[in-house]
């Protein structure tokens, strides 16, 4: 029996409301799902689970589960995940009964998810909408009803693109490109969601010099039982060996198949002839006096005007909407058609305050068309944080601009893919302005169930990352660290980091280095929302796991030593980028499939695997001792991460050639020493602590004694050699690098000793750096905010601290409450 809890979050209820949720499962204890049930209160929910990994007994080690939750207004909530084994007392407590099938079940029989598949034609109805989608269809969709209108394939346009194929720096010509599904496949389908996924190309219309002839992409729509909505997402990737200029890229829905909106954006505040100036933070200070405003277009902030409004709009002469948010919803409201757009730019955001963690919610941006038949409303996801953005509406339809044409820059790189989604929420002519508003709200922030720290604990299908004690200096110390990581908006940036070490060092030329997710900060933010349960490292992990995905991982390339890999930090993301087995991570990726359902963070993680593979077979790692600890280190950490998560023995076919190097190594030299100068060998400890970690972890799959005693020896000689007089270990093993070192990776080394010998020794050397580590002065929150390149940067530290830091942090955190040490008797 597993407890889902939903904080207080929004003012109206929510009835059925579509959730999902990770739950962790012991190993040994379940191999099936056949008896999992989710009840609230008195009901059972209409729910649906899928595996998402074993343990190699083939028993469940997580499971995702989607159901339909009834959300209170204003106040906490929860649900309970039964298992089927609970006994009589424990079903009593969950749900007041001791017979499950005296529950009823929750208005099953006004749901559905039905889906039919026949001649290349998936067929879908979720009880409120119709719709098809067909292969080698040039539309996304080739029909659907919303009970109000049926759409055929002609209302549907797009995405279009056009990209600038450039003559010289300063001139260009367009080379525009159709829009082709070349198929669909079923990726999920159960009584309460179905997801699809479709493959298709752009292709050059007309022949262009230089100009790429074929660029791929991917559609990804879910459907959620008994509602008006869909949510389309649309992965462009680049399948050109050049950079590709994106001039616009376009989605329409037209209410007429004879005419679609164009793609003329309009300043809003000029065409109500208000002043550019005001509060820019949105908190509506000041109000809006439309008493006077005949139209055709009208500006209000928040709700409470919307009425009056409303009233003098009406939807038999057309009435559009564009409006966006940053604390209260900025609505411009046409009659008669008129244009009513919102739009995402770098120089809107440099003067917009916004004091949200942008993760989990920035504001809405979203475009309603409503005729005296029906509805659509168009919402952009994150549209802010991934500019540039604009959407409109007009008598003719919605206009949907994932890049807009002539507003800021868009490069995508070679191999590079990017996603973008948005919401289609269909609708009649009676909806509520609110109600629009406030589905479009819900779409940026939904609510997010969450279960107890202590059932991840319990189940160890995590990393131990769960002290018997908690201190609250550190708790906080960890929080902050976690939290004051710079932001970076814009299509191609949002989810990644610019580190600035790197970049002062001029690894790009004077441009920004982008850590590109180093030492795998989505998996440190899984952990830290596994043990806190505080929503917004959830939100952290899934954004930058979603930019890895698509920015940092290589989709196309004519070297197969590129293809599925990770690139290592670089400026651009991955200009004159390289690719090698010490800048490579799968564990994040793999956390977020666990947390979210979505399998191409495994395939991702696959993917990656593979390249390391693929490297390993090169000449760099053929002799022991020639690629430093990290190379090799960082490759057994992933390979051993994706044998325990898949139980596939291919991912150990490289363990034990790098084990054996190491074991090389150590004899050849020694211990672990790395060449630096052609004339030197030297100790970097925290790339040894890499080799430590790394071996560890295999170890804790496979124990054998030869590695229990290589490890300990390899600390013993961190300790012996790598420690300062002043209680810190110094940076790396010469006197022109022998400076007070800052690195934590050596506190994991000193835990896993502990955890190897149970001697308490092996704590103290840490002491002072952890003490100096916690009480460093780290502040989150709202920084200065520059335009770079296509960026707009918010300034903060590098993910790589906190990704490289908590692991080994809260390791040792851990191994000094089980010594019976205080933080407290070590300040």
């Amino acid at each position: 029996m597993v407890n889902v809890y939903f904080e207080k979050l929004y003012r109206y209820e929510r009835k059925q409301e579509y959730v999902g949720v990770a739950i962790p499962f012991k190993k040994g204890e379940y191999f099936d799902l056949d008896k999992l049930s989710v009840v609230q209160k008195d009901k059972k929910l209409v729910h649906q689970a899928k595996v998402t990994a074993k343990y190699d007994d083939g028993s469940i080690k997580f499971a995702y589960v989607r159901f339909l939750a009834d959300l209170a207004a204003n106040k906490t909530c929860f649900a309970t995940v039964l298992t089927g084994k609970e006994t009589e007392e424990e079903l009593k407590e969950a749900t007041g009964i001791t017979n499950l099938d005296a529950l009823s079940l929750e208005n099953v029989s006004k749901l559905s998810c039905n889906v039919n598949k026949e001649a290349g034609t998936i067929s879908v109805d979720t009880g409120v909408l119709k719709f098809s989608l067909a292969n080698n269809s040039s539309n996304i969709f080739s029909k659907l009803e919303d009970g109000y209108r049926d759409y055929t394939e002609d209302n549907f346009v797009g995405p279009n693109l056009s990209v600038k194929n450039r003559t010289s720096e300063d001139s260009f010509k367009l080379d525009n490109y159709s829009f082709n599904i070349d198929s669909w496949r079923v990726v999920e389908a159960g009584a309460v969601s179905a997801i699809f996924e479709g493959k298709g190309h752009h292709d050059l219309i007309e022949e262009s010099e230089n100009g790429a002839k074929r660029i791929d992409f991917e559609l990804r729509i879910t459907a959620v039982s008994g509602k008006p909505y869909l949510d389309v997402a649309y992965r462009i990737i680049n399948t050109s060996d050049n950079p590709l200029e994106i001039n616009s890229l376009e989605f329409f829905v037209k209410a007429d198949v004879n005419k679609a909106c164009d793609n003329e954006l309009v300043d809003m505040a000029k065409a109500l002839h208000e002043s550019a100036g005001g509060d820019s933070t949105g908190c509506g200070d000041g109000a809006i006096d439309n008493s006077k405003t005949s139209g055709p277009v009208f500006h209000t902030r928040g709700i409470n005007d919307l009425d009056d409004i409303l009233s003098r709009t009406p939807v038999d002469t057309v009435r559009t909407v564009a409006a966006r948010s940053n604390y209260k919803t900025d609505f411009y409201i046409g009659r008669d058609g008129f244009n009513a757009n919102v739009i995402a730019d770098d120089k809107g955001l440099l003067k917009e305050g916004n004091e949200h963690f942008a993760e989990v919610l920035y504001g809405t941006f979203f475009a309603d068309r409503t005729d005296e038949k029906s509805g659509v409303c168009a919402t952009i996801y994150q549209a802010m944080q991934n500019y540039p953005k604009a959407i409109k509406a007009d008598k003719n339809g919605i206009g949907v601009m994932l890049v807009p044409e002539n507003i800021n820059k868009v490069v995508m790189q070679s191999g590079m893919a990017r996603e973008q989604r948005f919401l289609l929420h269909f609708h009649g002519p009676e909806e509520s302005m609110v109600e629009i508003d406030n589905r479009s709200l819900i779409y940026q922030m939904p609510d997010l169930g969450v279960i107890s720290p202590d059932v991840f604990r319990e189940s160890g299908a995590l990393m131990d990352v769960f002290p018997t004690k908690l201190d609250d200096d550190v708790e906080i110390a960890l929080i902050n660290r976690c939290d004051a990581h710079d932001r970076n908006y814009g299509m191609l940036n949002w989810g990644d980091s610019v580190d600035q070490g790197y970049t002062k060092q001029g690894r790009a030329n004077g441009k920004p280095v982008y850590s590109n997710n180093e030492y795998d900060y989505p998996h440190a933010c899984a952990l830290q929302f596994a043990r806190t349960g505080t929503r917004r490292f959830y939100d952290y992990m899934a954004n930058h796991a979603s930019h890895w995905m698509d920015v940092d991982v290589c989709h196309y390339s004519k070297d197969p030593l590129r293809i599925g890999g990770m690139w290592e930090h670089t400026g651009g993301h991955i200009v004159n980028g390289i690719m090698v087995c010490s800048h490579e991570w799968v564990e994040g990726l793999m956390d977020y499939y666990h947390f979210t359902g979505d399998e191409r963070g495994l395939e991702t993680a696959l993917g990656i695997g593979e390249n390391v593979l693929r490297l390993l077979d090169t000449p760099m790692y053929a002799v022991p001792g020639e690629a430093n600890a990290r190379e090799t280190g960082w490759a057994l950490r992933a390979l051993i991460a994706l044998y325990v998560e898949t139980n596939d023995k291919k991912w150990l076919s490289k363990c034990d050639w790098i084990l054996d190097s190491f074991i090389t190594w150590e004899k050849q030299y020694g211990h672990w020493l790395a060449p630096y100068t052609d004339n030197t060998l030297i100790r970097v400890g925290f790339m040894i602590s890499v080799a430590i970690g790394s071996v560890m972890r295999y170890y804790r799959v496979f124990p054998r004694q030869d590695l229990k005693e290589m490890l300990i020896r390899a600390v013993d000689d961190l300790v012996d050699n790598c420690l300062l007089d002043n209680g810190l270990f110094y940076y790396k093993e010469l006197p022109s690098l022998a400076r007070n070192g800052n690195n934590t990776l050596l506190l994991e080394s000193l835990a896993i000793a502990f955890e190897l010998t149970a001697d308490i020794k092996y704590l103290y050397p840490g002491f002072k750096t952890f003490k100096k580590t916690i009480g460093e002065n780290v502040r989150a929150g709202v920084s200065n905010k520059t335009i770079v390149d296509d960026a707009v940067h918010v300034a903060g530290d590098s993910t790589k601290g906190f990704a490289q830091s908590f692991i080994p942090l809260i390791t040792y955190y851990k191994a000094l409450t089980e010594a019976g040490i205080n933080y407290e008797d070590i300040r």
